[in-house]
Order: C-alpha cells, then structure tokens, then sequence
C-alpha cells in the first residue's frame, strides 16, 4: 500500500521548497518520486511547435522524492508519518501517527 497517493496534500520537508505544501499530481512509484502542484519548478526550453506557435521558457514542475514529502494532517495543519491498520470491515487504512486521523 502506496503512503501517499494521487490528490494528497503534502508539505515538503526537504530541498529548496522546504515548507510549501500542495497536492500530488502524479506518482512515480519506480522511481520513489512523487509531482506536487507548484512546487519544485524548473524552467524547460521550448521550442515553437504547429501546437504551440510561440515557444520560450516555461516552467514545469520537477519530481521530488518521496522521503521529501509527508502528508499534510488536517487536524493539526502540520506534517504527520502514517501508519498502515487494519479498518473495521478488513481493509487496510492510512492513519496519522500522532493525532490517528485516517486519510482516504
């Protein structure tokens, strides 16, 4: 069971975006790395195409490894590690650590 997933809201904890928080577009999971909306941007070249009749410099968001991020807690608007148990009905469920809110 993947601990973050696609439309979770993560804050990151690491690199030159330290303390942003955004939501997952993406997953990587071969690559352990994760694309979070705005964050991480670095600029990419591009060159005037039928579609694209202008070109320039735009800029994309980059993947971030996933041990940068932590899911964002609703309760406590803070980062929280997630713990895997087991639900009522026998399926397996993320909880946060501390304040045991589940995330679905």
């Amino acid at each position: 069971m993947r601990r973050i997933r696609r439309n979770d809201m993560v804050i990151i904890i690491a690199g030159t975006d330290k303390g942003k928080t955004g939501k997952v577009v993406k997953v990587l999971p071969g690559e352990d790395r994760v694309i979070v909306e705005q964050a991480n941007l670095k600029k990419k070249h591009q060159r005037p195409t039928q579609a694209n009749r202008t070109g320039g410099i735009v800029d994309v968001e980059a993947p971030i490894h996933i041990s940068n991020v932590q899911l964002l807690d609703g309760k406590t608007n803070k980062g929280t590690r997630i713990k895997v148990s087991v639900g009522k009905d026998g399926e397996k469920v993320r909880v946060a650590a501390k304040s045991g809110t589940t995330f679905e």
